[in-house]
């Protein structure tokens, strides 16, 4: 069977590998669709690959109905994906499931990758913010950097998921920042100015969808800040919901980096996911169906 056009717009000037690289180091979340198994007439062979994001295709599986019916399960698994990978194998009768005359049998694996592991909204770069940012940039996390001071950023070679932005702190600015946070982000408020890490508290404060929320500072600064804030109509059940002072508790070190290593194993604390059990990726009946037809075909 000749390979047909996809229903899908593709971008043919990119290899699947190059994009794949492009997206992990970006951590935007993909798809990697791979024929793993053929028996007939099939539009590609095992070892075809096709990447799939939210609006954008890359390389090909052949085209047709059954290419669009792979790009369609693979937005359908990115738009309800966790923050962890996952793996599917999904069996393709090309004659009865895809509508398509060659009547081959294909199994496609589809890996999916929501991105990042972890999301981190940091609000300053003074030396903390500077050390913390260079610990964790080699991990897969999608880190938004503010602040206010467009000269406060160092010049590093970062990868494309770590973005510096500018932070506007009139009113607008600061909400449009706030709200520019994915939900379940870890949030941390360490600006070089005390009046605009309280504004910040408040702000962020309104938002219930946060993984977690620290403020650098001392337990006096953060008294302060508990007193004001309650003042101005916070609510006191909603105060618990801030760490200060952030990072691990055992540690009374205060030089940036010391601090910042202490914030790096909090925050990887804060985000280990529960351990699980029993079997994880393909189920096991899965690949057990997928081999025994797989055999059946060999015999026929």
């Amino acid at each position: 069977m000749s390979a047909s056009g996809s229903l899908e717009t593709q971008d043919r000037r990119e290899s699947w590998h190059a994009a794949l690289h492009r997206l992990q180091q970006a951590g935007e979340p993909h798809a990697l669709a791979s024929i793993v198994g053929a028996a007939g007439s099939t539009p590609r062979e095992p070892g075809a690959k096709l990447v799939v994001t939210a609006d954008g295709v890359i390389d090909t599986l052949g085209g047709g109905h059954f290419e669009q019916q792979v790009i369609e399960i693979a937005r359908e698994r990115l738009s309800n994906a966790s923050t962890a990978a996952e793996t599917h194998l999904e069996a393709f009768p090309l004659g009865g499931r895809s509508g398509q005359c060659c009547g081959g049998f294909v199994h496609v694996l589809i890996e999916v990758f929501p991105g990042a592991e972890q999301r981190l909204a940091l609000f300053g770069a003074g030396h903390v913010g500077q050390a913390l940012v260079e610990l964790l940039s080699p991990l897969p996390w999608r880190i938004e950097w503010f602040d206010s001071r467009a000269d406060a950023f160092p010049h590093g070679d970062y990868p494309p998921r770590m973005r510096t932005r500018f932070l506007a702190i009139e009113e607008a600015g600061l909400a449009q920042a706030v709200a520019s946070i994915d939900a379940g982000s870890h949030v941390l408020v360490m600006t070089h100015d005390h009046a605009l890490d309280r504004e910040l508290i408040q702000r962020l404060l309104q938002r219930d969808d946060l993984r977690s929320l620290g403020l650098i500072g001392s337990a006096s600064k953060w008294a302060s800040f508990r007193s004001r804030l309650i003042a101005a109509g916070v609510d006191e059940a909603a105060l618990t919901r801030v760490r200060c002072p952030i990072g691990l508790g055992a540690t009374a070190a205060k030089r940036p980096r010391e601090i910042a290593i202490s914030v790096a194993a909090e925050l990887l604390a804060l985000s280990a996911e529960p351990p699980h059990p029993g079997a994880r990726g393909v189920a096991p009946e899965t690949l057990r169906d997928a081999f025994a037809f797989q055999f059946q075909d060999e015999r026929d």
